[in-house]
């Protein structure tokens, strides 16, 4: 389960596998500084994720066979990818190609990032807004994606639309464009609970301590994220420092509608984690839940689940925002690709050669989909290509639709984990009804500026 996601974006965690680079062992065909006549011999990468270097060594030997060109694999122990990547930016074979995590790993590394506009992998980039840019330059490209928003059991809504009974006039989820949209039916879907077999709309918000990043985290971010856009925040700079939390009134909207038509006394919320509520979207006891993709397996691998997976779809999470109706969910990552600038030319060529190659090539793009279990951000990933779940494909369905507008993830510019927690308790304490919305908000506030030191 990740705490995350992700555009655009908690400080250089350096997140889920990744290659680092080209090395220095080249052919120079009788140029002395090598030039347009450098021929790179090897590429290297510096692989994250121990559990799955087995698959990078496969990746490097199709990658030789049917280009001739030797992948040299290095894994870094858990947790030691920074330092590890620190240490060879210091050596003769320096990475050409590494990971950022967002804006905020980026300006510790931008001395290092090369712009990539001009490459193969951005130009199939499905949406062009996640990339870590500057300057009208592309300096991080990502990867892999994952998305959040309001996962709903299609059999379940589709029951209530063919309520005779319902009071609103609304026949599917593709209605449902608006928060406004959004309540009526929610409301009505409670008031028709019993029918529906349901024991509320929403399953438990989880408020215990450490199960709330769904909220002080996911939810926030959107809010967030929009208050950065109408400020035209650089995330590189320092103006992210201070919030006025311009939306806190959306965020209450959708906070109150999950607490107040939900399958548990918001009073309880308090003893609720993340696999309880999980567990009453899978069992059938509510009809919708927040949660990223990561939740089908969750959802599937329950015991006793009673939802079928071509039932599970998201819908955005909608609070009343002015031009709501043309966002769609949460899409982002922590996972940006990055090219050294102080490789030399034909190093930096090799790098990105072998990049579009991991992602668009027949070979690469197996080893993407069924053994890292990517889902890729490019045109060159066709319907079906994706991981085989049915949220994976819901977030290719979001990326691939015209006229919306995905949400970035930017929680990875939040303050410490110590921020998160004390907004978690001020959301509980809001629930429980032992403070007011406006200390939830000014909780929010004030320590946010606190965290950065302002």
């Amino acid at each position: 389960m990740v705490k995350k996601l992700i555009s655009v974006f908690a400080a250089i965690l350096l997140a889920s596998g990744v290659f680092t680079g080209c090395n220095r062992n080249t052919a120079n065909n009788g140029t002395s500084n090598g030039g347009s006549a450098e021929t790179v011999k090897e590429i290297r990468y510096l692989n994250f994720k121990p559990e799955i270097a087995e698959v990078y060594d496969r990746i490097s030997q199709a990658y030789e066979k049917e280009t001739g060109i030797r992948l040299v694999v290095e894994t870094a122990a858990s947790g030691t990818y920074e330092s590890t990547l620190t240490a060879r930016m210091a050596t003769d074979n320096a990475p050409t190609i590494f990971q950022v995590n967002g804006p905020i790993g980026y300006s510790s590394w931008a001395d290092y990032c090369a712009d990539l506009s001009d490459t193969e992998l951005y130009q199939h980039l499905n949406d062009k807004s996640l990339a870590i840019t500057a300057d009208g330059a592309v300096y991080g490209i990502p990867y892999v994606v994952e998305g959040y928003g309001i996962i709903y059991n299609k059999k379940i809504t589709d029951a209530y639309f063919a309520l005779p009974e319902k009071k609103t006039d609304i026949s599917s989820t593709d209605e449902i464009k608006n928060f406004a949209t959004l309540k009526v039916v929610v409301e009505d879907m409670q008031a028709n609970k019993d029918k529906l077999g349901i024991n509320g709309v929403f399953a438990a918000t989880s408020l215990k301590s450490g199960e709330d990043w769904r909220w002080q985290t996911h939810l926030m971010n959107i809010p967030i994220t929009l208050e950065f856009r109408d400020k035209n925040i650089d995330l590189t700079g320092e103006d992210y420092k201070s919030i006025e939390f311009k939306y806190s009134e959306n965020f209450k909207n959708i906070f109150d509608l999950y607490i107040n038509n939900s399958t548990t006394d918001k009073k309880q919320l308090g003893t609720v984690d993340v696999t309880s509520s999980m567990a009453e979207f899978a069992l059938g006891k509510c009809a919708m839940v927040q949660n990223g993709n990561w939740g089908a397996s969750q959802i599937l691998g329950v015991t006793g689940n009673t939802v079928a997976a071509d039932d599970i779809k998201f819908l955005p999470i909608y609070m009343g925002i002015e031009g709501e109706e043309n966002t769609g969910i949460c899409i982002g990552t922590e996972n940006f690709i990055c090219i050294n600038s102080k490789a030399s030319e034909a190093e930096q060529k090799a790098a990105a050669d072998f990049l579009y190659w991991l992602f668009s090539s027949e070979t690469g793009k197996k080893f993407v989909t069924d053994e890292l279990g990517f889902i890729a951000p490019f045109d060159t990933f066709a319907e079906g290509d994706e991981p085989n779940d049915p949220l994976a494909r819901e977030i290719t369905r979001y990326m691939n639709m015209e006229g919306i507008a995905n949400i970035p993830w930017n929680f990875t510019v939040f303050p410490s984990p110590n921020y998160k927690d004390m907004l978690g308790t001020a959301l509980l304490k809001y629930a429980q009804g032992t403070a007011t919305w406006d200390e939830v908000k000014k909780t929010a506030v004030d320590e946010w500026k606190n965290e950065f030191g302002i």
